[in-house]
């Protein structure tokens, strides 16, 4: 409905809003739902298929609407499908327990928002000003001066934290969200650009874009949902994230190569297969890396931590590689060479990721007991009984923030 373009962007924003609090939410619910092990494998290669699948549902649908209706429609048919998914929800999920006690951590979220926010300006402005033109450069600057006072707050003022710091004792989480932000760099603009090269270089419509993405998610969707859980009872996390991403950069240069003359089978379709079946290894165990190990009370801050890094990679990696392509004529191949680039340093990344069963941060690694005087069954009588700390242990979990 809207008929300027702010009023757009404002909308958009509102859907972003919601966005920001639903993945990390629906993921927050697997991770504290199902232990660690093959059942949360299970669950998380269903949340990323059905991601997955949503994606390919809307690519298709969006190039029906926009052929037939318009590009209005795409954004309309939200309304629908959002009240369905709230009525589900009330319906078949449980109710949370905030606990007393919680506040949101309001400083901390503007400063995260506009951190983030501001270097991706930044950068997207670069292309139209050049790097040292004082529009970027402050926007820049601003941004990361909004990130540095956002560590200071989370870590010496903020009394119940967006982030809480201590969930980087894990090597898992640094590493793991790095890796997870370069993979959104690349995962996600790969949309952007192939809808593009289909449009422009092989003169598709809407609706045979919309098709054209099919065998990518059907292909990440069966290795995803089939192949990737059952190696990771064989295979460590990190050799799958190593390997998967080794093959989608192989397919994206591959698909550096499209030219006007490939055709659908050579530009489109080839690519495809190979490097979704690279994405398809790579998804299920670097969010299961990324979340294994954390305290219930942070499984919340975790999860939208992972999202966050995810969607801030796509939004930021869209902005660098549009600043980088230059021209459409010679810029897409430039771009699925540039994504294949930064696939390489994930794969070099996963080799830093800590083995299975190193996950755990350190002050939730098990300790060794300490036998009291009178010997095992002292050890066992006192271990029956809880002790008043115990008690406040277990009153205060209660009341941790988990935010989704």
């Amino acid at each position: 409905m809207a008929n300027s373009a702010s009023l757009l962007i404002a909308a958009r924003a509102a859907q972003g809003l919601g966005a920001a609090v639903l993945a990390p939410a629906t993921l927050t619910v697997l991770t504290t739902t199902f232990p660690e092990g093959a059942a949360r494998t299970r669950a998380l290669a269903a949340w990323t298929a059905v991601g997955l699948a949503g994606g390919t549902a809307g690519n298709l649908v969006g190039g029906v609407l926009t052929e037939y209706l318009s590009w209005r429609w795409v954004l309309l048919i939200n309304v629908p499908l959002g009240a369905v998914a709230i009525l589900l929800a009330a319906r078949f999920l449980p109710a949370g327990d905030r606990g007393p006690g919680q506040r949101l951590d309001v400083t901390g979220a503007v400063l995260a928002t506009a951190g983030l926010g501001a270097l991706t300006y930044g950068i997207g402005e670069a292309r139209t000003h050049g790097w040292g033109a004082p529009v970027p450069s402050t926007a820049l600057a601003a941004g990361a001066v909004a990130i540095l006072v956002f560590v200071v707050v989370e870590a010496r003022f903020a009394r119940v934290p967006l982030i809480p710091l201590s969930l980087f004792r894990s090597r898992a989480i640094p590493v793991g969200n790095v890796a997870m932000l370069l993979a959104g760099a690349c995962l996600n603009p790969m949309w952007y650009f192939l809808t593009l090269s289909m449009q422009e270089s092989l003169h598709y419509s809407p609706l045979q874009t919309g098709l054209g993405f099919l065998p990518h998610t059907l292909v990440t969707i069966a290795v995803g949902m089939r192949v990737t859980p059952w190696l990771m009872r064989h295979v460590d996390a990190r050799v799958l994230v190593f390997a998967g991403a080794l093959i989608a950069a192989a397919g994206f240069w591959w698909q550096s190569r499209m030219t006007a003359e490939s055709g659908y089978a050579a530009g489109v379709l080839g690519p495809a297969i190979v490097f979704s079946v690279g994405s398809g290894l790579l998804n299920t165990p670097l969010t299961t890396t990324v979340t294994s190990g954390v305290d219930p009370a942070h499984a919340g801050a975790a999860s939208g931590l992972m999202n966050t890094t995810k969607q801030f990679g796509g939004a930021l990696g869209l902005a660098v590689l549009v600043t980088l392509t230059g021209t459409p004529d010679t810029g897409y191949g430039r771009a699925f060479l540039a994504i294949a680039a930064i696939l390489v340093v994930v794969a070099a990344l996963a080799l830093a990721l800590p083995r299975r069963g190193q996950s755990v941060p350190e002050p939730h690694r098990n300790r060794t007991p300490r036998i009291p005087a009178g010997g095992a069954s002292a050890a066992r009588a006192s271990a029956e009984r809880p002790s008043p700390a115990g008690r406040a242990c277990e009153h205060s979990s209660d009341s941790t923030d988990a935010k989704p």
